[in-house]
């Protein structure tokens, strides 16, 4: 068994976590996610989404600082892509994750469907959509279409910042533990690393201590199947391409919700039944892990 290197992973937590707080701290500082000032006068754009992709650099810059502050170098980062070998994980972590996330939803509606705005399954009611022009349904699919073929793209550059940190440096680096121990510490600091977003409303509006319990849980689960792709495919890049697809449909459901939710349950993926799907996939991954 390869030996656990606790300083570096002390070291990366250290600036992973340090600079995305501190993120955390200045858009707090500045009227939190729900009332930080806009860009430009009149912009419906604040400075809170440019502070928050900041944030998700956090887990990228504490791979890069690791490695110099304690002279590792570039050995093993994961970034190499192992395509022909590992094809079949990118394909899983690509079409499956979107999937999921809307197997989730459309449970989460058959088990409450007075939660379930009709009208907008006939495209009435849908935001930038003229009442009846656009049936829901037709909505629907040219969502989940774009989440399955442009969505991992156009997120992988900020996927990469969380994702690089994540599974191509603390996910290798706590492998020495086990497969089982790996999944559920990354995705317990994972899941802190998110509190300050969900102490600002982010994912669980009105639920700071459930939802930063619930967070756990949710990166746990999710975590553990980008974890699972990219440790069998040796890349990076499944994980980058599945957190991508799934940031790109996780919110479709809110276009279909008659009235507010408790986002704790659903039907989006962070909620228990939105995220059952993956729930499932993470128990099957750690029954058959070797160790």
């Amino acid at each position: 068994m390869d030996k656990l290197e606790i300083r570096r992973i002390i070291v990366y937590l250290l600036i992973a976590f340090g600079f995305s707080w501190a993120i955390g701290l200045i858009i707090y500082l500045i009227g939190g996610l729900a009332d930080s000032p806009p860009i430009a006068p009149g912009s419906p754009v604040t400075w809170a989404l440019p502070l928050m992709t900041l944030y998700m650099l956090g887990p990228a810059l504490g791979n890069i600082g690791a490695r110099l502050v304690t002279r590792e170098g570039r050995h093993d980062l994961w970034l190499r892509p192992h395509f022909k070998q590992g094809w079949k994980y990118w394909l899983v972590a690509w079409v499956l994750t979107p999937l999921m996330v809307l197997a989730g939803g459309i449970l989460y509606f058959l088990l409450s469907p007075a939660d379930l705005n009709l009208g907008a399954l006939r495209g009435e009611g849908l935001p930038g959509v003229p009442e009846t022009a656009v049936p829901g349904g037709l909505v629907i699919l040219a969502n989940i279409g774009l989440a399955i073929l442009i969505a991992p793209l156009i997120n992988a550059v900020p996927m990469l910042g969380e994702e690089f940190g994540w599974r191509g440096y603390l996910q290798p680096k706590l492998l020495p533990l086990g497969e089982r121990k790996m999944y559920l510490l990354v995705g317990v600091i994972w899941g802190v690393w998110h509190w300050p977003a969900i102490w600002m409303g982010h994912n669980y509006p009105g639920q700071p201590l459930l939802g930063s319990l619930a967070m756990i849980w949710f990166t746990f689960i999710v975590g553990t199947f980008l974890g699972w792709a990219s440790l069998r495919a040796r890349s990076v890049w499944p994980a980058v391409i599945g957190h991508g697809a799934l940031n790109g449909t996780a919110n479709i459901w809110l276009l279909f919700l008659a009235g507010e939710t408790n986002p704790l349950v659903g039907p989006l993926v962070v909620g228990l039944v939105g995220g059952i799907f993956f729930t499932i996939a993470a128990l099957l991954i750690m029954w058959k892990a070797k160790n």
